[in-house]
């Protein structure tokens, strides 16, 4: 009996130290060292890079770490390019290039893979990497640059790719693959390397479908006047791009049809603004439309005389113009006897009630434009949210408005060269350029019952 008590405290004891030793062990668990930050370093390749004469069909790139390819096809850019793509397979620490298209003769071929090589583990990015070979006995080294904007905002669009074609004709860009491509940098800037001495046409182009080609004109476009010669005096080139036909709003799918007639007003807080129409639009087209069935009166129903009442094409959209005097109250009087093409009615006469917003509202805006560039007929434009809320020709160095809505506003200078007050996309089977706008950096904040006054530098 003895005997089996000590074996039972030696077994216990023995259990409690194992315990110890592990919950030890989970506590001391050793760290990691620094994080690692580097990406991959090239530590070879078969052939070398700048390699002349090249007549294989494979390449393959030793790095000094495992690596991984992401985003390939987003990244990818092969210049000429090739009617098929290469396959490009990636295991441990080797990237492999298999070309699938018959090489040009002594011509310069750039592969960029762009930020798709990461290191395996932490996913670091060889930023714009590029491989360069000749199938002659040169590496070409002609360089080519510019800069490309948005022509309607004066911004930058990255996501805009760059194109260059042996071929002059117009037709090209919209049938063929360019021969070179480039993509833009954060601040709209690109830059061709390693091309051969010649005479390009120069295009920028948004290619959601990866078919580099100009095919839809609801895409952003831009072109250069001319074609440009590349030599060791090339001069930069700007674009300026924009979509020629904007894309239509498709109609909502059918669903359960609402057989009611509505509206809405663009009234907030039951205050109108006094510096705009009040705008009713109906969820349906109005048949034979009365405007006498639109009354705005005020508090005691007197007919407002000097309100103009009209509608649009589209049979929805009603608007009601008057000079607003400020801080007084109006009822607008809907008639149930308006009805749509259907025949539908509203359910009853409604009244809208609402008060003119007060002066003090608003703020006194002054702008001063010292040392502005010289425009055909600029025209001062103010966004907010990305749209433009307001056009106003810019006439002289200082521009001044009484009443102006409180509020932070992007400003923009439009060039209106055929001065109908709105911007013009080009046109290019007519060459047509579309209208300039500069983009000025410097918001605007307004404050209401305040005299705000700014100097905009360009």
């Amino acid at each position: 009996m003895r005997r089996l008590l000590i074996l039972l405290l030696a077994f216990i004891f023995i259990a409690n130290i194992q315990v110890f030793f592990s919950g030890c062990g989970q506590i001391m668990a050793p760290t990691g060292g620094l994080r690692d930050t580097l990406p991959p370093r090239l530590i070879n390749a078969v052939p070398k890079q700048g390699t002349t004469n090249f007549t294989g069909n494979r390449i393959t790139l030793y790095f000094d770490e495992f690596v991984q390819i992401d985003q390939l096809r987003q990244n990818l850019l092969v210049s000429p390019s090739p009617k098929k793509d290469p396959d490009i397979p990636w295991k441990l620490r080797t990237v492999t290039i298999k070309l699938n298209d018959t090489l040009e003769r002594n011509t310069t071929y750039t592969i960029n893979l762009g930020d798709a090589i990461r290191d395996l583990n932490e996913g670091n990015i060889l930023k714009d990497f590029k491989y360069v070979f000749s199938t002659g006995p040169v590496i070409d080294s002609m360089e080519f640059s510019g800069h490309v904007e948005r022509a309607e905002t004066g911004k930058i669009d990255s996501n805009l790719i760059v194109l260059l074609y042996k071929n002059l004709t117009d037709s090209a860009v919209q049938k063929l693959k360019p021969n070179y491509i480039a993509r833009l940098t954060g601040t709209g800037n690109f830059i061709f390397r390693n091309l051969a001495p010649g005479v390009y046409k120069v295009y920028a182009l948004e290619d959601q479908g990866g078919g580099h080609i100009y095919d839809d004109k609801n895409k952003l476009f831009a072109f250069a006047d001319s074609p440009v010669i590349v030599n060791s005096n090339t001069k930069q080139v700007n674009l300026s791009a924009y979509v020629e036909q904007k894309a239509k709003i498709a109609d909502k799918p059918p669903g359960a049809v609402d057989k009611k007639l509505k509206y809405t007003s663009k009234i907030q807080a039951d205050k109108q603004d006094l510096l705009n129409n009040l705008i009713i639009v109906f969820n349906k087209p109005l048949k034979n439309f009365d405007n006498q069935k639109l009354q705005l009166t005020d508090t005691l129903n007197h007919i407002d005389p000097d309100a103009k009442i009209t509608i649009d094409s589209t049979g929805k959209k009603v608007t009601i113009q008057k000079q607003w005097k400020e801080n007084e109250d109006y009822k607008l009087i809907i008639s149930k006897e308006l009805s749509d093409t259907s025949g539908n009615k509203l359910t009853k006469s409604d009244t809208l009630r609402f008060k003119t917003k007060k002066e003090d509202d608003y703020g006194i805006l002054t702008l001063n434009f010292p040392g502005m560039p010289k425009f055909k007929n600029p025209v001062l434009q103010f966004v907010s949210a990305d749209e433009v809320v307001l056009s106003s020709p810019l006439t002289s160095t200082q521009w001044t408005q009484k009443l102006f809505v409180p509020g932070e506003y992007e400003l923009r200078i439009l060039d209106d060269e055929n001065n109908n007050g709105v911007w013009d996309p080009g046109n290019f089977a007519q060459k047509k350029q579309p209208e300039k706008v500069l983009s000025i950096t410097q918001k605007i904040p307004v404050k209401g019952n305040w005299d705000n006054e700014y100097d905009i530098h360009f």
